[in-house]
């Protein structure tokens, strides 16, 4: 997928932790969707630098990293407490955003022919669900409306903020 499928993945798969943060804390819904959003396009990296397009950043394993720093990241924001329990909601939120931008991304390259590996570097077949083409523009914006349409339903349901 492209840019505007993969933002469109993103909020689709987002929508449901976005309507939970906006019932506790609308700030940090808000703050996580862009968080999710700006994961979605980072395993296309590899574009830019001397690996395989769809190797190692479109894997679990990158998953797994992004969301640990992200983790590391939610946990030593939440530590400005002086109770170290009060970390623990960062560290989770941190891996569950993670999970959740770069999950996305995996998924709509899923849905192209040419499909993911997800257990980089392990030797196997790409996983494709041989849905539409990466180029295929109905798909890619197909996929945002469906992300926007999520995310102004999410925003609807709750409620006022």
């Amino acid at each position: 997928m492209y840019r505007t499928g993969h933002w469109g993945a993103a909020l689709l798969v987002y929508a449901p932790v976005g309507y939970l943060l906006l019932r506790t804390d609308p700030l940090l819904a808000f703050v996580g969707a862009g968080v999710v959003l700006w994961l979605a396009t980072l395993p296309d990296v590899d574009q830019r630098l001397p690996i395989r397009h769809r190797g190692p950043t479109h894997s679990l394993l990158f998953l797994a990293l992004v969301a640990g720093v992200l983790g590391a990241v939610g946990g030593a924001l939440g530590v400005g407490s002086y109770r170290p329990i009060d970390a623990l909601p960062g560290v989770g939120l941190g891996v569950l955003l993670g999970v959740v931008g770069i999950g996305s991304h995996l998924l709509a390259d899923m849905l192209t022919p040419a499909g993911v590996n997800p257990f980089w570097p392990l030797p196997a077949e790409s996983r494709s669900l041989h849905v539409a083409r990466a180029d295929n523009t109905l798909a890619n914006y197909g996929l945002l409306g469906l992300g926007v349409a999520a995310s102004v339903a999410v925003l609807y349901v709750a409620g006022p903020v």
